[in-house]
């Protein structure tokens, strides 16, 4: 450690007119020696250490460099006061609860305007341009009435780089007692809920004493259950009474291993196949084991083939792998068939239904009785479908979709094709077929009228009628022959004409479905005419209809 003469300046040296060349150099070595000695001393713990101005003990420990006061410092025994914060050199900030006062100082509040306020509202604290009241009509410099408190003189604070940054500054704690309360009151309605549940529990238990037990045994904690009401886990370790122990299946030492510590056995320890237990070693290959193994081996074997991937470290990059792995090999696969298929031939025999449709045969037995009754087994049901079935509506006798002509669906009672019209009957069908043909379908359905209508009294009025029907129909056919030749010439022209015209409409609307819509012509200046017969036919010839089942076989 320093001596006592360490640190001293030169100015103190000659003012105590100490004369240090004039000691004899045999003295300076032995004091330096002295000195040695008892700073070993006082490291071995021999040797009191040396006290501070303060009274306070000095680490011998402490390095010669750290404990030697600069000369300057003007120290006169050993110290360590160089070493600590100067107090000059100290900032003084704001203490922690120190922060800007709110509000308005409401102590003090003036009756009467002051010299040098807001000539607005009367405040000390700020002058007019920088008031924050409503413009009054009549400043208060003027009424003298109404003068507003003044604001807290804010005081400056000097803040640190904690109390910058500190969040919880200028905090009011007493703000936290509103938050409290209001948990408790959330707190105490939830436990009058429980109380209330609770009453009303007990007056049903009351009521059902004489009800049947099994009804809440699903309710009731099995043997061997623990749930821990913390955690929410339910731990089933224990075996039922009830139930055969697994180490008392089979006796023999040398059958399935049984570990007493999970109470688990691995293997079916009865040789029996039968046996309704199958061992604990089922559970690892369900659910995701497999999922998990063959991604295990899915990742060995691409890096063994060069591909850098970890199943732990890189799960999504594997996972995307395998899909596209799977997807190439089923794509390999499905072109190797085709190819086999082109080549060989025999597509058409995988193009078959299964067995159970092509021999109707089912496992499921049913008896019968001479009458047609059920014995023994379930009869079939018959699959319905989720719409309503045989629902017959505004006097019709079929359902809609029971008829089918000229591209169109209907009623088959009175071939309407108005969906929800009402049934005309007959009449109906008379009306179509003047319609469609005047004179060929006219005599049908009158024919068809009068056969249900009128009954022959006698076979020869009925062979005679039917004579003379034929006669009448082949005249009918000779004339309708020639009528039909006839216009069949002129229309078929026109309607050839109208079909090609309608094609190529819908072309150049194709093409204008795919040209950009802001590059698309104007066609505000067509002719806008009506159509004719021809083209409104050609149009319900070559229009779409994706909703129609049997657009496909058209």
């Amino acid at each position: 450690m320093a001596t006592s003469t360490q640190g001293v300046t030169v100015s103190q040296i000659l003012r105590s007119r100490v004369k240090l060349e004039d000691e004899p150099k045999k003295k300076s070595r032995e004091d330096w020696r002295k000195a040695k000695e008892l700073e070993e001393a006082r490291k071995a713990g021999t040797a009191p250490a040396a006290v501070d101005e303060e009274g306070k003990d000095i680490n011998p420990h402490i390095p010669q460099y750290i404990s030697t006061a600069p000369w300057y410092y003007g120290a006169t025994g050993p110290t360590l006061k160089h070493q600590r914060p100067q107090p000059e050199k100290q900032q003084v900030f704001s203490e922690f609860d120190e922060w800007y006062k709110r509000g308005v100082n409401t102590a003090k509040v003036s009756i009467k305007y002051r010299k040098g306020a807001c000539e607005n509202c009367g405040a000390m604290t700020h002058k007019q341009k920088d008031c924050m009241e409503r413009p009054r009509k009549v400043g208060a410099k003027y009424s003298g009435a109404n003068i507003a408190p003044d604001e807290y003189v804010q005081s400056k604070l000097a803040l640190s780089y904690d109390g910058k940054r500190d969040r919880w500054s200028g905090y009011d704690p007493s703000e936290h007692k509103a938050i409290i309360e209001e948990f408790q009151k959330v707190e105490e309605a939830k436990r009058q809920l429980r109380a209330d549940k609770l009453n009303a529990n007990e007056d049903t238990n009351e009521e059902d004493e004489e009800e049947d037990e099994d009804k809440y045994v699903d309710e009731v904690d099995m043997p061997g259950t623990k749930v821990d009401s913390k955690q929410r886990i339910t731990v089933r370790n224990l075996r039922i009474r009830e139930d055969t122990a697994k180490y008392l299946r089979n006796l023999d030492p040398n059958s399935a291993y049984y570990d007493p510590k999970t109470r688990s056995m691995r293997e079916n320890p009865s040789k029996v196949k039968d046996d309704l237990y199958a061992g604990e070693n089922f559970v690892r290959f369900t659910g995701d084991t497999q999922k998990h193994a063959k991604a295990q081996l899915f990742a060995w074997e691409a890096y063994e083939k060069g591909v850098d991937v970890h199943l732990l470290a890189e799960p999504t990059k594997l996972e995307l792998l395998q899909q596209e792995y799977d997807k190439k090999k089923d794509q390999f696969k499905s072109q190797v068939q085709k190819d086999v298929l082109e080549r060989y031939g025999g597509e058409e025999h995988l193009q078959v239904p299964p067995k159970s449709l092509l021999l109707a045969q089912t496992e499921d037995y049913v008896e019968y009785s001479r009458s047609g009754k059920v014995i023994k087994g379930q009869e079939k049901q018959i699959v319905k479908s989720k719409y309503e079935e045989d629902v017959y509506i505004n006097n019709h006798t079929s359902v809609w979709g029971s008829f089918w002509k000229g591209g169109q669906w209907g009623y088959k009672c009175c071939h309407s094709f108005i969906k929800n019209s009402y049934c005309l009957g007959e009449a109906g069908r008379l009306k179509e077929a003047i319609a469609i043909s005047p004179i060929k379908e006219l005599n049908k359905v009158k024919e068809e009228a009068s056969d249900d209508s009128v009954t022959s009294s006698s076979s020869e009025n009925e062979e005679a009628e039917k004579n003379k029907r034929k006669s009448e129909k082949k005249k009918k056919k000779k004339i309708k022959k020639k009528e039909k030749k006839r216009k069949h010439k002129t229309e078929k022209k026109g309607l050839v004409e109208a079909i090609k015209a309608e094609e190529q409409r819908q072309q150049e609307a194709d093409i204008l479905l795919e040209i950009d819509e802001r590059k698309r012509p104007y066609n505000s200046m067509y002719d806008v005419k009506k159509p004719t017969d021809d083209e409104m036919e050609a149009y319900f010839l070559k229009r779409r209809r994706d909703e129609d089942p049997m657009n496909h076989l058209m």
